[in-house]
């Protein structure tokens, strides 16, 4: 089944869509971000874009407005960034919101049809002290 993904503000605007491919109605949020990494690594390894546009930011790329630049133009490790975005969640640096419900865990099990809406949402930190 093909899921579309979304990332989304906490005011609700979509500001990216990626589609990724679920073997199974019961999956777990580790399965989601795992296979929603690997789906935008690939494309990005296959033109090799100026910018990534990814959940998380790659090793040895700079952050700007347009998605992450890396210094050189080269292929993105899937799994070092598969184990950088479950990090991420983990440490709250993105939540995901399934069917409106907050994801909890990574062994949460998660039930997905082709109605399911998940929104990944980046937390992003306040300049100023």
């Amino acid at each position: 089944m093909i899921l579309t993904l979304k990332d989304a503000t906490f005011t609700g605007d979509i500001l990216n869509k990626i589609q990724i491919l679920v073997k199974n109605e019961r999956t777990t949020v580790k399965d989601l971000i795992s296979a929603r990494v690997e789906a935008e690594v690939k494309n990005y390894n296959e033109k090799l874009p100026e910018y990534f546009k990814g959940l998380v930011q790659p090793t040895e790329a700079e952050k700007t407005l347009n998605g992450f630049r890396l210094k050189k133009r080269k292929s993105i490790d899937v799994e070092k960034q598969i184990l950088i975005a479950l990090d991420a969640f983990q440490k709250n640096g993105f939540f995901i919101l399934i069917d409106d419900q907050q994801a909890e865990s990574l062994e949460q099990e998660v039930l997905v049809g082709a109605n399911t809406e998940v929104h990944f949402v980046k937390l992003t930190q306040l300049v100023g002290g």
